[in-house]
């Protein structure tokens, strides 16, 4: 894969589907948007070397996103001054109790980043455990607990749930 155009063609047609699994990672559009252009910094710089693009640039998803998680942020200062919200982007509080990435952003890192890649982006159990490099045992137990956490999360709770465990 020497060739740079071809990492142009690269970013132009899979950007949307790795923004998509970034923001599945961290929750948050600009959060994701910052990781993907970091993942692809990356990987212009080894794209020389790169075989696989797309399980490399996941791959570089998913430990960046980690490691942002390890690193503590201090380039955003606390003001008393909130700016004001775009009208697209007011929150939409009716269902937001009962919501399925509510649930899924209170995962673990780990756990989350196993939820994403076997369940939303349709991976096997060997494909996810390469990309996170751990062993294939590791994200069976992970989904396991993701799973088992999600079961009881409340903002997945049907109302007649909620009421029992009242």
């Amino acid at each position: 894969m020497a060739d740079k155009r071809e990492f142009d063609a690269f970013v132009v047609t899979r950007s949307p589907a790795l923004l998509r699994t970034a923001y599945l990672l961290v929750h948050d559009e600009g959060r994701a948007e910052d990781l993907l252009q970091t993942s692809l910094t990356k990987a212009w710089f080894a794209w020389s070397r790169i075989e696989d693009p797309e399980a490399y640039v996941r791959r570089i998803i998913v430990t960046t996103s980690a490691s942002w998680w390890r690193r503590r942020w201090n380039a955003e200062m606390p003001s008393a001054d909130l700016p004001d919200r775009a009208p697209d982007a007011v929150d939409d509080h009716r269902d937001a109790d009962r919501d399925l990435w509510v649930a899924v952003g209170r995962l673990p890192r780990r756990q989350r980043a196993v939820v994403v890649l076997r369940y939303l982006e349709d991976r096997t159990e060997a494909e996810t455990a390469e990309l996170l490099g751990c062993s294939v045992g590791t994200v069976k137990s992970q989904a396991s607990k993701a799973l088992a956490k999600l079961r009881l999360d409340a903002a997945l709770a049907s109302p007649t749930e909620e009421r029992s465990r009242s």
